[in-house]
């Protein structure tokens, strides 16, 4: 087992908030002495199937508390997950059936281990204890917090001085994630710094059950592709742990030049002084920005995949963006009939709606044989032979 002062080296780098780092030391040592690991409590609420770039900061860092040898508590918001939680923003997220959650859980476990030691990880589900609660159940629960306290979270306060709804739901979202930690006996939770309210109501929490608090230890959040708001499945930003390689290296070469820094940071691992010195080199042009981004790409996919398929993925897309040939897989399709080009771009699932499609032809984003469609409206006649191109990654061969 390393040292108390590695440990508390490693545990605490790239965090935000600390909660408190005299706790963690005391902890630790502990742990030490006694031989007994730290029950590190991580809560996921599977709303979608895929976890991505943005979920591996908070595994990663969890990997290194096993690597130093505590136990992961993954908790699975099986019931969390029905109710939906602003999370830092203006608007509750949509809540899910339970059929939802369930077969987006099963998809969670096949995918957290592709960064967590599995004999070190504890997978809980919080439906586990909230499903048998009755109503009088929540109304004591309840009443272990004020209106009041729930207002000092930003998000929530926000909302009330702007006037804007806030449903009790919302409010009894924090007491559910933190009575979770009162049932794992959680010695430290980790989440993102939107999630700072949460965490330390779920301290209190235990104090009121008898336990010691547990450590809180947030850590950055990580930009999505738009390179402004948080990585999200619901804004469609996200690069997915699971993502075919050539669609990860695609996505990850569109990633800013300044954001790709913070990749190589927080999902990378990779030490302040290194990263220093790749963006020294940027700056002084003895390295190429496109092949830095490319370094990214393949160690990130080689993390998740293997290095074959990063290099493969980046000559694929060497070939296709440098110099313009047609990815391997382009789909085929004849055309029978005289088809509209946003019925035909549904149908082959290359925009989300029509309107999206009318939004990307008038941004001059969707191309026939490489010339921008101006006409949204145009139709595409039976038998017509070219490429349509949506975007710099969706192409479709008509034959």
């Amino acid at each position: 087992m390393k040292t108390l002062a590695e440990q508390l080296d490693i545990l605490t780098a790239r965090t935000v908030d600390l909660h408190s780092r005299e706790e963690l030391e005391k902890k630790i040592k502990r742990s030490i002495e006694t031989g007994v690991p730290l029950r590190v409590k991580y809560g996921a609420d599977p709303s979608a199937p895929d976890i991505h770039l943005g979920h591996s900061v908070g595994l990663r860092k969890l990997r290194e508390f096993q690597d130093c040898g505590h136990k992961v508590v993954f908790i699975i918001g099986d019931f969390t997950g029905m109710i939906g939680d602003p999370s830092g923003k203006s608007k509750t997220r949509p809540s899910l059936t339970k059929e939802q959650v369930m077969a987006n859980a099963v998809s969670y476990q096949e995918q957290v281990f592709k960064i967590l030691i599995r004999d070190q990880t504890e997978l809980r589900f919080n439906g586990e204890w909230f499903d048998p609660m009755n109503f009088g159940d929540v109304i004591k629960l309840s009443a272990k917090v004020t209106v009041a306290q729930m207002l000092q979270r930003d998000d929530f306060s926000n909302r009330y001085a702007a006037n804007q709804p806030i449903s009790l739901v919302e409010f009894l979202y924090p007491l559910v994630q933190g009575y979770d930690s009162v049932m794992v006996e959680a010695d430290v939770e980790l989440g993102g710094t939107d999630q700072l309210f949460n965490l330390l109501l779920g301290r209190e929490l235990q104090k009121d059950a008898g336990q010691e608090p547990q450590v809180v230890m947030t850590l950055p959040l990580l930009e999505g592709l738009d390179g402004v708001q948080k990585m999200s499945k619901s804004l469609n930003n996200y690069v997915g742990v699971s993502d075919a390689p050539n669609d990860m290296f695609g996505k990850l070469m569109s990633v800013s030049d300044d954001l790709m820094y913070r990749y190589f940071s927080l999902v990378l691992g990779m030490p302040d002084a290194a990263v220093a010195k790749l963006r020294e080199g940027v700056a002084d042009g003895s390295l190429n920005p496109r092949q830095v981004k490319d370094q990214l790409a393949q160690e990130i996919i080689t993390r998740f995949h293997d290095a074959d398929a990063a290099r493969s993925a980046s000559a694929e897309f060497a070939k296709v963006f440098s110099k313009g040939a047609l990815p391997e897989d382009t789909p085929e399709l004849h055309l029978d009939a005289e088809t509209g080009l946003l019925d035909l771009l549904a149908d082959q699932k290359m925009i989300a709606s029509k309107g999206e499609g009318r939004r990307l032809v008038k941004q001059g984003a969707v191309k026939l044989d490489d010339k921008a469609v101006s006409d949204a409206l145009m139709n595409l006649e039976a038998g017509q032979t070219g490429v349509l191109k949506v975007g710099k990654r969706r192409f479709l061969k008509l034959v």
